[in-house]
């Protein structure tokens, strides 16, 4: 069978295939964090200016990525399965809200960690942070929409609308540092300047950041599997998996 665009948009292929990919993510996630942990904890020369307490990044730095980057796929899939009736995007959308929840909690949680010894707060209503808190709220609604409404097309259009409309959110936390006077830093690492930063902390940085997208995979795949095999509880395919049988 040649492989094309469609080839794994059915449930019953989608899932054959994660089922095989999820333990290889879960390796890689074990395997790249391992090492991005020792590298930045360990390896990685302390700062200058502020001492060990900066060896935070190396996971707030990808929690915060991902919050954002998990935010615009997820929209983009709501998106897909509300223009196109699609109803494995649909299911992907709802699978990635829960770990883009937990990477922006995760951001701010660690935010406030490294806060306290370099602003002496953990807390101030800074327009990067309280965008990001803004992103937590509306992945915990989209959660709650979705989970609201019984009928699941109608669940599934309505947290499509909120997603779209709230990823007008992603790129006021992305220029906010640029855009206002801010506490929070800037950029250490950009796609159109040298890192300012030692190679070990990017390479730390790197690693933990792939350690992330490898997590959300093995995530977002076992999630998206749990809900196929709900949605199509009476199809035979499942059935034959012996997961199948009335309500």
């Amino acid at each position: 069978m040649p492989l094309t665009l469609y080839t794994f948009s059915s449930p019953p292929r989608f899932y054959a295939l994660t089922g095989a990919l999820v333990p290889v993510c879960w390796a890689l996630c074990v395997l790249l964090a391992a090492a991005g942990l020792w590298i930045g904890f360990f390896v990685a020369p302390t700062d200058a200016t502020q001492g060990e307490v900066y060896r935070v990044i190396f996971i707030h730095v990808p929690a915060a990525w991902m919050s954002m980057l998990l935010y615009l796929v997820m929209a983009f899939w709501a998106t897909v399965g509300w223009a196109f009736n699609a109803r494995l995007a649909s299911m992907v959308a709802r699978a990635l809200a829960p770990t883009g929840a937990m990477f922006t909690f995760l951001a701010l949680w660690t935010g406030a960690l490294w806060g306290r010894p370099t602003w002496g707060t953990y807390w101030v209503w800074d327009a990067r942070l309280t965008s990001e808190l803004i992103l937590l709220f509306l992945y915990l609604g989209y959660i709650a929409l979705t989970e609201a409404i019984d009928d699941v097309r109608r669940a599934d259009q309505a947290g499509a609308l909120l997603a779209v409309v709230g990823s007008v959110n992603i790129p006021i936390i992305y220029f906010s540092v640029k855009w206002w006077n801010t506490l929070h830093q800037g950029a250490t690492v950009s796609l159109t300047a040298a890192p300012k930063m030692a190679s070990t902390m990017l390479t730390a940085m790197l690693l933990m950041t792939f350690a992330c997208w490898a997590y959300a995979f093995a995530v977002v795949f076992t999630r998206t599997r749990a809900l196929i095999l709900e949605r199509e509880h009476g199809a035979a395919w499942v059935r034959e998996l012996g997961f199948g049988g009335k309500r």
